[in-house]
């Protein structure tokens, strides 16, 4: 059972008398003025309750919390709410309460016991929504509807196969085999559908993952045709031209190009990501490896000085004469100032050479930005180049048409859209003009949020570090200073007492 912080573990309960005398009481919701006051009321005692209220009880430390009654009075809950902060909850109890229904239990994934008894749960199919929590081992539903049911212990034993304790007894093998094998094709069924589901959820997740691999890159949705299609699903003049003669097979050839552009540039970021990766894994590496050699050697310092320490404190102690008293006072109290002096030397040493590091890694790192940015911007030019290209050909197909039509040459069926669109010259140049801004507009816009959000992200990181750095240092020096007082401290104490005698 985990510990909060610095209280020793607990188990978070509380009790009462199991009666339902409140049965007229007004129903209540489940929030977290509830759940604040019974962690409080079933927290820690002592010292360590005191701790827990002066630094505050974070819910993910609950492990096991009792919602049966407070203050002697049922808190009919009708409904299973506002838990999912409890993330790390082992045990539950809603007992004595007016729930109808067992859900809303999805972020509980270590949850073990689970006590519903005495409340309103008449529908046998909420057991099987209790087949997710894959530590459940015991379970309370006496004095619910279902538990009357002439299959209740059999099903349970049936769609719960891992369970140990129903309603306060140990569940024997002999009742799980029967069960088994009377839900046999149900249960192989449902197997199915949750092997099904699993898949699914699965696949999904290993999207959103890929996904969020593909926005550290800063080229997600650039590994296909979204670039291009978004180019078109706002641009209706540009749809409708697609019908004219010869246009499908311009708008084919352009496509297949401005994507395999959009892929170079998908890979190249991938690549490219994998550098910044590596260049970040190394310089946390030379930072570790930097603070903990100085560290070692201010540790080697202090243990040589602690192993005078002693040695010249009982010398202190035992010296009776006052003119040598003050001498080894004065002689320790140097000892100490050489001490402070020489771990500070350590740290300025350090600051030094973090300094240079840190300084090193970022022009490392705003030349691999650098360089990606300006590698994506030729390639984002490229697009722009095929864009107006297209828009060329588009236009020069418009005119034609435009002409065919006006000579009475122009055989084609066109819906009456389009048609309207070839009144005049400026008509259909102003609408193709109108279809290359939108296509050249997502270009830029595309380009302009890649190359905004990495330089947002460098410069955060390297903010980040530098500010990293500063703490570390104030840390540092005030641990060297609250040490050396301590010391300084001792010798002063012992000092005046020895003086007074």
């Amino acid at each position: 059972m985990a510990s909060l912080g610095p209280y020793p573990p607990t188990h978070w309960a509380a009790s009462g008398k199991m009666n339902r005398l409140c049965n007229s009481m007004e129903p209540r919701v489940m929030d977290d003025d509830m759940l604040k006051l019974a962690v409080g009321e079933q927290g820690p005692r002592e010292e360590a309750g005191q701790l827990a209220k002066q630094e505050g009880i974070l819910f993910k430390d609950v492990l096991s919390l009792q919602l049966d009654f407070q203050n002697l009075s049922f808190n009919n809950i009708e409904a299973i709410e506002g838990l999912d902060a409890l993330v790390n909850l082992e045990d539950l109890s809603l007992f004595n309460n007016r729930i109808t229904k067992i859900d809303s239990l999805d972020s509980l994934v270590k949850l073990q016991v689970l006590s519903l008894g005495n409340n309103q749960i008449g529908n046998m199919m909420n057991i099987i929504y209790l087949r997710r929590f894959k530590d459940l081992r015991t379970l309370s539903l006496s004095g619910n509807p279902i538990a009357e049911a002439e299959d209740y212990k059999m099903f349970i034993c049936a769609y719960l196969p891992d369970l140990v304790y129903l309603d306060f007894r140990r569940i024997d093998d002999h009742m799980k085999e029967l069960a088994e094998m009377k839900h046999q094709y149900s249960i192989d069924e449902l197997k199915h559908r949750e092997n099904l589901i699993q898949a699914r959820l699965e696949d999904e997740q290993a999207r959103r993952e890929e996904l969020e691999e593909h926005k550290a890159a800063f080229v997600e949705h650039l590994n296909g045709s979204f670039l291009f299609d978004s180019m078109y699903a706002e641009d209706v003049e540009g749809s409708k031209l697609t019908c004219l003669p010869g246009v499908s097979e311009l708008l084919e050839a352009y496509k297949d190009k401005f994507v395999i552009i959009c892929l170079n540039i998908f890979e190249y970021g991938l690549k490219q990501q994998e550098k910044r990766k590596v260049e970040l894994d190394t310089f946390n590496e030379c930072i570790h490896e930097a603070i903990q050699e100085n560290q070692e050697q201010g540790k080697h310092k202090i243990a040589k000085f602690e192993e005078k320490h002693l040695l010249s404190l009982s010398a202190i102690r035992d010296e009776s004469e006052l003119t040598k008293l003050e001498k080894k006072i004065v002689e320790y109290s140097g000892d100490i100032t050489e001490l402070f002096n020489v771990l500070m030397t350590l740290e300025m040493q350090l600051v030094e050479q973090l300094e240079e590091t840190i300084n090193m890694f970022e022009r490392n790192i705003v030349d691999l930005v650098g360089l990606f940015i300006e590698n994506v911007q030729s390639l984002m030019a490229q697009c722009r180049d095929l864009e107006n290209h297209h828009h060329e050909k588009l236009l020069e197909i418009s005119i034609n048409t435009l002409e065919k039509i006006a000579k009475g040459e122009f055989d084609e069926d066109l819906p009456d859209d389009v048609r309207s669109l070839f009144v005049d010259k400026d008509t259909i140049v102003n609408a193709v003009g109108a279809s290359h801004d939108i296509h050249l507009l997502k270009i830029d816009n595309r380009e302009d949020e890649l190359v905004t959000r990495i330089n947002s992200w460098c410069t955060h990181l390297v903010d980040k570090i530098h500010k990293d750095e500063i703490m570390r240092n104030r840390k540092r020096v005030k641990e060297i200073n609250q040490y050396i007082d301590h010391m300084q401290n001792e010798l002063d104490n012992l000092e005046c007492s020895d003086l007074i005698d």
